[in-house]
């Protein structure tokens, strides 16, 4: 059997993470530091390694439900390689310093058990559709590793250089930095995509870190349903691919 596609081979990489190609992750477990990943996300694995849900507190399950914002994960540990990869979003590993990131936990793949991580608010009193009013902080020293639909922009803020960024296209940035929600409109029709600029809130950021922003605005469907309506535009409806194919049988026939 011969195909380009085998040129599609492992990488051999020892390292804790490496990238199989820009959009699937190769995690190595070593037999002694567990990684926590992305309920769903594993496609892959090799080895001796388990899988199981991630033990959360009440108190923290109680700020996810009140704030509507959390961190769905599953645990993995032994010895072997696992293979991660979420909607063919593209990846990232960054590595967390001592001034912690505060980013959207829906753009969270996996990150090392070593890191902490809990929901704060963000300094608004207004509900959007991209950041909302919270978001997930994680402190310590370690990596995560992060999604972007499409390669992202990282963006340097200085106390000289402030950074405004689209509430919908922002994917993490410094924990450091102040936040401040803002829309540059006096107009009454401020919660409508300021008039026709198609615009609507945005973050500023100020002090010294990164803000790092995706080339959209919007998520892929992460929690798409058989039926009709949006649905059916990703596949997923009684007109889709799936949809015709619900049993999963497959024929050449």
């Amino acid at each position: 059997m011969q195909s380009p596609l085998f040129a599609f081979t492992e990488n051999q990489s020892q390292e804790r993470y490496a990238l199989q190609n820009a959009q699937m992750l190769r995690c190595y477990l070593d037999g002694q530091n567990d990684l926590l990943a992305r309920k769903g996300s594993m496609v892959a694995y090799q080895g001796m390694v388990d899988f199981d849900g991630e033990y959360q507190g009440q108190a923290r399950r109680n700020r996810q439900r009140r704030a509507g914002e959390g961190l769905e994960l599953m645990r993995c540990s032994g010895q072997g390689t696992v293979y991660l990869a979420n909607l063919a979003q593209y990846l990232h590993v960054v590595e967390v310093d001592q001034g912690g990131m505060t980013v959207d936990s829906s753009y969270v793949l996996a990150l090392d058990s070593t890191l902490n991580w809990d929901v704060i608010a963000v300094d608004s009193q207004y509900g959007i559709s991209g950041s909302g009013k919270f978001n997930l902080e994680i402190t310590g020293r370690g990596k995560v590793v992060l999604m972007t639909s499409g390669k992202p922009l990282m963006l340097s803020v200085t106390p000289d250089r402030y950074v405004n960024v689209d509430a919908d296209a922002i994917v993490a940035w410094s924990s450091a930095l102040r936040v401040q929600m803002q829309s540059q409109t006096s107009s009454s029709g401020v919660w409508r995509r300021r008039g026709n600029t198609g615009e609507g809130w945005e973050l500023a950021f100020q002090g010294n870190g990164f803000a790092l922003v995706q080339p959209s605005e919007q998520l892929p469907p992460q929690n798409a349903l058989l039926g009709q309506g949006a649905a059916a535009q990703f596949g997923m409806g009684q007109r889709g691919s799936h949809g015709q194919n619900q049993n999963n049988i497959f024929s050449n026939r």
